[in-house]
């Protein structure tokens, strides 16, 4: 595949930058910013397949009490009820799978039908940065609302709101293993002291460390420590601790017994708050820190402006951040006005995930129907919800442009044009989709190609369609 310099205009950029991908019924009329920005009042926080997913709560508390059961009468050692617990477990593990592929399908759903694509891209972007990794069946159970309930509906609002609403999710709670941690010197540590269990530090870390401050701003092991202190009692209801079972798992609890008791040094900061507040009150103040607002500026710079993304950008972002206390629709104007981001040539390798969506938007589907998405991310590199790391999905070219991975995109794309047939000319809608962007030389390959649907893939995996 050749590889050529492409122009994108600003209605292009608008479409496929900002956006999701064009559709072959979009227009870009007037200012491409003003288009991006009145789609704040169109976003749909709760997309039907969304409403519509099955809680997880209850099958994670049914197989855990199935499990609590048979284990019970497997003590005199019978071969049945072994049999149970494995029969138990893989009906659960095929339950869940169900649940996360609807999950996946509702992700999808929302972005090819959406009329609000730039917002939607930003629900993409803070459900990598506030990263569950769906890598077993009890995080599986909440990956999909987890985006619904943490992240869509704070999207435009504060990054306070959707940092807490993400940290005390069941879903990050499980993934981290948080649900399990208990003050060494806490109630229930002293009402069980011969139990195997005691401080986890991993939310903690991956707070400071990923979700707000960044690595190298400063912090040490014993300000994780403390964090990781002050964060016990965070729990999910049913889940962990003496009554785990008893609650409703699709809900954040805060038992006062597994809290560490006394006061916390992070950072220099003294906190002497009680229970739950003790850690929403660090996690308020790394949320305002300047270095989150650097850390915060620096991701965003990059998923718009390149994979180096531009110094003034960033500070840009960061001053807009920190002045505004973290309000969202503000840093997205800041955002959308900053001049590196309308570069006319291409700034960005789409992820499989992009390509996947403005792929299918482009050639006019409107909702999955039929298709398995989840299935079809595996097959190009990025599972949905699965980075397999709390650092999420990686954003830069590198990760993605490899020639293995070029080539199941061609496939990928073969396949969905082959049932469009001639319905669709790619000569007519590559112009709509690209506007005033399609380079010379794609549009005489489309030209060229030997049937409609070799056209439509030949564009999909042009490189001007690769690049955002």
């Amino acid at each position: 595949m050749s590889v050529q310099t492409s122009f994108q205009s600003p209605a292009a950029i608008a479409l496929n930058r900002f956006g999701l991908g064009g559709r072959p019924t979009d227009a870009v009329t007037g200012d491409p910013k003003r288009w991006i920005i009145e789609q704040f009042s169109k976003f749909d926080e709760r997309p039907a397949l969304f409403a519509s997913l099955d809680d997880a709560g209850e099958a994670v508390k049914n197989y855990r009490e199935e499990q609590k059961a048979n284990r019970r009468m497997a003590v005199g050692g019978a071969t049945d009820t072994k049999a149970d617990l494995k029969a138990n477990r893989q009906d659960f593990r095929q339950n869940i799978q169900v649940l996360y592929r609807a999950g996946v399908q509702a992700r999808a759903d929302s972005a090819l039908a959406t009329d609000a694509p730039f917002v939607e891209r930003m629900v993409h972007f803070w459900s990598n940065h506030f990263c569950v990794s769906a890598d077993n069946a009890m995080v599986s159970a909440f990956a999909g609302a987890f985006e619904r309930d943490a992240i869509r509906p704070h999207v435009l609002g504060t990054f306070f709101d959707m940092a807490l609403a993400a940290e005390q999710h069941p879903a990050m709670l499980i993934y981290l293993n948080q649900y399990q941690s208990i003050g060494p010197d806490s109630i229930a540590a002293a009402r069980n002291p011969d139990r195997k269990r005691g401080l986890n530090e991993n939310l903690g870390r991956e707070i400071m460390e990923l979700h707000t401050l960044g690595v190298r701003s400063g912090y040490a092991q014993a300000d994780v420590t403390e964090f990781a202190r002050a964060l016990t009692g965070w729990t999910v209801d049913g889940l962990g601790g003496d009554r785990g079972g008893t609650g409703n798992p699709d809900r954040f609890v805060f038992r006062p017994a597994q809290h560490e008791p006394g006061t916390r040094i992070i950072l220099g900061k003294r906190y002497d708050q009680n229970g739950e507040a003790q850690a929403r009150a660090a996690l308020v103040d790394f949320a305002h820190s300047p270095a989150t607002a650097t850390h915060i500026a620096t991701k965003l710079a990059r998923h718009f402006a390149g994979d180096a993304p531009p110094p003034a950008m960033i500070a840009r972002l960061a001053a807009s951040f920190t002045s505004s206390s973290g309000d969202l629709p503000t840093l997205y104007h800041t955002l959308i006005n900053s001049p590196e981001a309308w570069i006319s040539t291409p700034t960005k390798f789409k992820s499989p995930w992009e390509w996947t969506i403005s792929a299918l938007r482009g050639i006019g589907h409107t909702r999955v129907a039929e298709m398995q998405i989840a299935t079809l991310q595996t097959q190009l590199g990025q599972k949905v919800w699965k980075p397999g790391s709390p650092a999420g999905w990686d954003d830069i070219a590198a990760s993605w442009a490899g020639s293995d991975a070029l080539l199941r995109r061609v496939e990928i794309a073969q396949r969905l044009a082959a049932p469009l047939g001639d319905r669709v000319d790619a000569r007519t809608l590559a112009p709509k989709i690209l506007p005033a962007s399609l380079s010379a030389v794609t549009a005489d390959q489309i030209a060229r190609s030997e049937s409609p649907a070799g056209a439509i893939a030949l564009m999909l995996v042009s490189p001007d369609f690769l690049r955002r």
